[in-house]
């Protein structure tokens, strides 16, 4: 059972990642509908506006509790969130709230046995009110996949990119509802079933940049399509593991190593308008937070085995 300092670090930790990753999610789905569908637009800028709030009562209780590690990791926000959302707005006139990505930035970390056990009900509030929204939030999301498939939706987010980022909400509704249930976790466990789930987000990150990316940009497309290739391998590599301890983590850490600095890269290139896609640059610094956030986590892993 997680101790009462554990329970408050990894839910704000948690958290602060996830939160921020929804209302991206909800600000992408809501760019991408037609007139045809204003109200299903108007649903996702009420759950971008509802992650908004959250992901500022989660910061509000941030400071001092979360761990150096995952404040330099870059998995909260990067060198390029604050231009990539002013880039982003100016493209859509859809406000992202720069006020709280500099409050995001500006957490400062803490001992977790500084922790002031006082943060538990707040804590466990917070929770339920996230677990509540993210569990609307997949229904939201599955009705447009379902609709799209069905041809009676249209919208310029791929079917896949949707399926992809419903799979990252009910990932994130499950690991917070294992926190909020105090369950302890299982290294070897964790490690697996994480490389298992974030592989195979990186091989479909690398499959969207590549389809996003305009034709001319070949040799692009081309890293891009390799990425995809190579975490599709890991991905199933990871799925033979049966729950194992993991003996793909050097491999994976060396892949996503590489497929972070090439989204590093092309979100730096993207602000610069020096790569011709149809790629927003808040596209290229959310997915770019995803790998930093993998990464940490396969350090994490390497250090265990």
């Amino acid at each position: 059972m997680l101790s009462t300092k554990e329970f408050i670090r990894q839910s704000l930790e948690l958290n602060l990642f996830f939160i921020r990753i929804m209302k991206e999610h909800a600000f992408f789905l809501e760019a991408g509908f037609t007139p045809k569908n204003t109200n299903l637009a108007e649903k996702g800028d009420d759950f971008r506006v509802e992650f908004t709030n959250l992901l500022k009562k989660t910061i509000a209780l941030s400071d001092g509790v979360i761990s150096q590690n995952v404040k330099k990791s870059g998995e909260l926000v990067t060198k390029f969130t604050a231009d990539a959302e002013k880039a982003t707005t100016f493209f859509t006139t859809i406000p992202l709230n720069p006020e709280v990505t500099k409050a995001e930035a500006n957490i400062i970390p803490g001992d977790k046995r500084d922790i002031p056990e006082k943060l538990e009900p707040l804590v466990k509030e917070l929770n339920n009110k996230v677990l509540a929204t993210v569990k609307k939030f997949i229904s939201y999301k599955s009705k447009i996949l379902d609709g799209v498939l069905n041809c009676s939706i249209f919208t310029f987010n791929y079917p896949l990119l949707i399926e992809h980022i419903r799979r990252e909400a009910i990932f994130f509704y499950k690991l917070l509802s294992r926190i909020q249930n105090r369950e302890k976790i299982d290294i070897a466990r964790e490690a697996v079933e994480q490389q298992r789930f974030w592989n195979r987000i990186m091989a479909e990150h690398a499959k969207f940049i590549r389809g996003l990316l305009d034709p001319t940009e070949e040799e692009l497309i081309k890293t891009a399509n390799n990425f995809g290739k190579e975490f599709d391998k890991l991905t199933a590599e990871a799925i033979k593991l049966n729950d194992s301890i993991s003996k793909l983590t050097e491999k994976d850490l060396e892949a996503t190593k590489d497929i972070r600095n090439f989204k590093a890269e092309g979100t730096a290139g993207l602000l610069n308008c020096d790569i011709r896609s149809i790629i927003v640059p808040l596209l290229g610094d959310h997915v770019l937070r995803e790998a930093n956030h993998y990464l940490r986590l396969l350090k994490i892993f390497d250090r265990a085995f």
